[in-house]
């Protein structure tokens, strides 16, 4: 409300006990009671209501040992960044901010609540979460917020795939990607989370190709042309070009002899390791595989260059290759000669009627 923007759900906080809500309501669900923490179930929608609290000590990284029931006040305090600390009335339609997450939101200014070491050790994954609301809404890092920051990255290793997974994959969705990559690599996370990528940093490329520098740049330049992509075409970006450290080689010229399979072998660790799910891990490996195919498209027999038409998910295959020339020399021809053909050709040509089903099989006798 205070930064003019809708949210997705609501939260509620109050001085009612758990057993207070459940009496309260004709279904509640108790989901972390012993946190403080309820679903109430209303008018087919799920509202998360939780009793003020004051945290102990977290033993895991993430779960407090015990809570203690507490006062609006202490409750505030207990949370991670002051821009998400403040209380709304909804009674007297007043804000109520105990930690001047107003006035940091009129700053620019993305700072944890009280003593920054203390917050990003109660929850690692705070620490990628600065990041995402740093690139998110174009704030600065509070120093102090930030130094603990830099000093903690490699607690990150703590949090669970899944976890990292979900707040990187928003960083690059959700906006400006470029801004939040660069954020990772200048507080080191992206060494922790993706070595493959901080690695590419260095890398040099040539310059009659490459004109915008080494790979990381090129990485950074293709991030920053994304719109709106989904998860799968945007950690593509991210890793299509991880094989090229592993196959740099000097002669004539700087070459990259193999770099997509390569990429493709190193991409699916990375998938496998940050638990991306079997079928988004064989598409972005697919699109990092395939990403230098277009460059002879235009010399393709006529069947091969349906066969490659005819790829699931071939208008990202498109995209990727679209960002890629974008981001080095600008030649746009293959990009446009496919828009060309993909026009010329009849739907059944790229996507043929199926000659032979399980049906079929069936029919004759096959098991």
């Amino acid at each position: 409300m205070v930064m003019n923007i809708l949210p997705k759900d609501y939260d509620v906080a109050t001085s009612a006990t758990p057993q207070d809500v459940a009496g309260l309501f004709d279904r509640t669900i108790a989901t972390g009671a012993q946190f403080g923490v309820m679903i109430v179930v209303t008018d087919g929608q799920n509202v998360e209501v939780a009793t003020f609290r004051s945290d102990e000590e977290y033993a895991d990284g993430r779960h407090p040992i015990r809570v203690e029931f507490s006062g609006e006040k202490e409750d505030a305090e207990r949370r991670d960044f002051t821009i998400n600390g403040m209380f709304y009335d909804p009674i007297e339609e007043r804000f109520i901010d105990y930690v001047g997450g107003r006035e940091d939101i009129r700053r620019g200014i993305i700072r944890t609540i009280g003593d920054p070491y203390q917050r990003f050790k109660e929850d690692r994954l705070r620490l990628i979460r600065a990041v995402r609301f740093s690139a998110r809404y174009g704030y600065a890092i509070e120093e102090e917020t930030r130094r603990a920051l830099v000093a903690l990255a490699g607690g990150i290793t703590l949090v669970s795939a899944e976890r990292v997974r979900e707040e990187l994959v928003r960083i690059l969705t959700e906006g400006p990607a470029r801004r939040g990559v660069e954020l990772l690599h200048d507080t080191t996370l992206l060494a922790q989370i993706l070595p493959e990528v901080a690695a590419l940093e260095g890398v040099e490329q040539p310059a009659e190709f490459h004109p915008e520098g080494d790979v990381l740049t090129h990485t950074l330049v293709m991030l920053e042309h994304m719109r709106s992509p989904s998860p799968e075409l945007a950690m593509a970006v991210l890793l299509h070009d991880v094989g090229k450290p592993h196959t740099l080689t000097r002669a004539d010229r700087i070459r990259f002899h193999g770099h997509a399979p390569v990429g493709a072998q190193i991409a699916e660790e990375v998938c496998r390791r940050l638990r991306f799910s079997n079928k988004q891990t064989a598409q972005i490996v697919d699109l990092v595989g395939e990403h230098l195919k277009f460059m002879h498209v235009q010399e393709m027999r006529e069947n091969k260059r349906k066969r490659l038409f005819r790829k699931e998910n071939f208008a990202e295959h498109l995209e990727l290759h679209r960002l890629d020339c974008l981001a080095s020399h600008g030649n746009l021809d293959n990009w446009e000669y496919c828009l060309r053909k993909l026009e010329e050709y009849r739907s059944e040509e790229i996507h043929p009627p199926r000659l032979l089903g399980g049906d079929d099989l069936i029919a004759m006798g096959y098991r």
